[in-house]
């Protein structure tokens, strides 16, 4: 007895240990930096951070960070089903480059992704260069009464950039889902007289929209904190491309760290409620998938 007692206080010592490693961690790089926010928007009052937060530049910045992050998550969420359908259901030459080219978002640095967006879509890009004034297109589009297409310093741009980081989170949620499903079930509809599109929507389509929607959710919450890719390609002009972590930026520039700390609490708080959302959605899914 002694000796199991021996053991279990050693499991217990080990255990507590562990815990308190990843807790003393965890304070250090999460809960004490957000701490220290909060505390530096402490020195302002109430009244002097609602001014901040409400500002037209801050206001402007909010609307454009969020309803370009939410186009490219609900883009993602389209595309993103159609290429794991595509790598989970097919075999063709180059499936393995393709799948982990999925990932290259997370890999590359923000600056390179930046630089090669604008290289690509930009003023004389590779693909921005048929747009310009002077060539067939951007005659065309001049006929049109569109002067100029500038598919980087405009709203575009900020889309194309949070559409590229927020690429392989709804890929890599609903792939295992429909690895899970099979074939099988694809196979027992058509045996029963459903068509392709009759099988997608009544069959497969609801065993992975709960993926869909956690896949779309994790790519809106990432968009909304980018700040690597959209700074090169957006032109950050204020009112127009400037989305908010930029214009927390330039506070910092100018040395309103108040103002960037109140501005900044509001992405945190809206990113916290996400997180949040997140997590019933994973226990909604679970419970579906039961």
């Amino acid at each position: 007895m002694s000796a199991i007692s021996v053991a279990v206080s050693h499991q217990r010592f080990h255990r507590s240990l562990l815990q308190g490693l990843a807790l003393t961690y965890i304070s250090f790089i999460v809960l004490l930096p957000l701490g220290v926010i909060f505390l530096e928007a402490a020195k302002s009052s109430w009244t002097e951070l609602w001014q901040v937060i409400t500002a037209p530049p801050a206001v402007a910045a909010y609307k454009l960070c969020f309803s370009a992050a939410f186009l490219a998550a609900l883009i993602n969420s389209v595309f993103g089903v159609i290429l794991a359908w595509i790598l989970v259901r097919y075999e063709f030459p180059g499936k393995r480059l393709v799948d982990g080219l999925v990932d290259l978002p997370f890999a590359m640095p923000a600056v390179v992704a930046g630089i090669a967006l604008l290289s690509v879509y930009g003023s004389g890009g590779v693909i921005g260069q048929y747009l310009d004034p002077g060539t067939i297109l951007g005659d065309t589009l001049r006929l049109l009464g569109i002067e100029q297409v500038n598919l980087t310093s405009s709203v575009i741009g900020v889309v194309f950039a949070k559409v590229f980081v927020t690429l392989p989170f709804v890929v890599r949620t609903v792939q295992p889902v429909l690895m899970e499903i099979g074939s099988e079930i694809e196979e027992a509809a058509h045996i029963l007289g459903a068509d392709s599109w009759q099988t997608f929507w009544r069959v497969i389509f609801p065993q992975i929209l709960p993926a869909i929607i956690t896949g779309f959710t994790l790519a809106f919450a990432r968009a909304i904190g980018e700040y690597g890719v959209v700074v090169i390609i957006s032109g950050n002009i204020p009112y127009e491309t400037m989305i908010t972590s930029v214009y927390i930026y330039r506070r910092l520039e100018q040395y309103d760290y108040s103002g960037a700390t109140a501005v900044a609490i509001v992405l945190l708080m809206i990113s916290m409620v996400i997180l949040i959302c997140t997590n019933l959605l994973q226990l909604w899914s679970r419970r579906y998938e039961a």
